[in-house]
């Protein structure tokens, strides 16, 4: 008989493809578990992984087996919290977020559901689809574009983008640039395969043109810090930026175009959704934005 323990350290390993990573998730020994999926194999009569030193890969009936072995672990995990007092449902989940949602909306998410324990990744869209494809995340809130066809994807919110620079730059003062006035200027972007960044070169690169020296940095952070110390224009969102905007320590560039993006929540099509889970993506569901953002600064 198949045995939980087997299907959680089939799921590790198939989440890290790795037996060292997978041990210290489990607080197991890589000799019990190597036994736990030796056995299980064996029981199933075929293995479920290809071993590619270093790593241990999904073969066809590995993939077919862990949405199912997903699925299994999170109803039990359902059926020992059915009966919990606090009436709502408590546990972990794994989450993804892209680098404007993870810094300045997931938190308050977070906050209105205090007894959830959540692990949260933040990087880009592009890693984040990558990592439900794997199974490696429950559901992941991403600022890009999801191009794997396994993968739901849900409209959530509206987010304005902006163009800023230091106030000193030379388009500060100008009134309604046109973006091909933006040419030949510096930039600091984030980095290719980044929501951001695939918005602009799709959005604004083709209209602008020729661009000055560009620097790329892999946080939004970063981008905010060097627009700061004058190295070039940016293209971020209204919600990360706006501390720096009413400081003044940052500008927009008000240029004659409305951007925007829409921001989703994204989940693996096979994947179970647990009652923690459905009552996180409807908490997200019922976020309402700030009436006033969009007519502050």
């Amino acid at each position: 008989m198949i045995s939980l323990k087997q299907l959680q350290v089939f799921t590790a390993i198939a989440r890290h493809g790795n037996l060292g990573l997978a041990a210290e998730e489990l607080f197991l020994s890589k000799g019990a578990l190597s036994q736990a999926l030796a056995e299980l194999e064996r029981q199933l009569g075929h293995p479920l992984f290809d071993r590619v030193h270093p790593r241990l890969q999904l073969n066809e009936q590995g993939r077919q087996l862990q949405p199912l072995a997903e699925e299994v672990l999170s109803r039990i995990t359902d059926i020992e919290h059915l009966f919990d007092e606090q009436g709502a449902p408590s546990g972990s989940l794994r989450l993804g977020a892209s680098q404007t949602i993870g810094n300045y909306l997931l938190p308050k998410l977070l906050a209105q559901q205090p007894e959830l324990q959540a692990k949260v990744w933040i990087t880009n869209s592009h890693n984040l689809c990558e990592m439900l494809q794997r199974f490696e995340l429950d559901m992941a809130l991403i600022e890009g574009e999801n191009y794997h066809p396994n993968l739901v994807t849900q409209d959530w919110l509206s987010d304005e983008m902006l163009i800023i620079a230091h106030p000193a730059h030379p388009l500060a003062g100008e009134q309604l640039p046109s973006l091909a006035q933006l040419a030949h200027h510096n930039w600091v972007l984030r980095e290719p395969r980044s929501g951001n960044r695939e918005q602009f070169d799709r959005e604004l690169a083709p209209h602008i043109g020729t661009l000055g020296q560009l620097l790329e940095l892999n946080t939004l952070e970063a981008v905010m810090q060097a627009v700061e110390q004058g190295l070039g224009l940016a293209f971020v969102s209204r919600r990360a930026v706006s501390d720096r905007l009413l400081s003044g320590r940052l500008v927009i560039i008000n240029v004659n175009t409305h951007l925007s993006r829409t921001l989703k929540l994204v989940w693996h099509k096979q994947k179970y959704h647990s009652a923690l889970l459905r009552r996180f993506i409807s908490l997200c569901q019922q976020h309402e934005e700030n009436k006033a953002f969009s007519r502050q600064l």
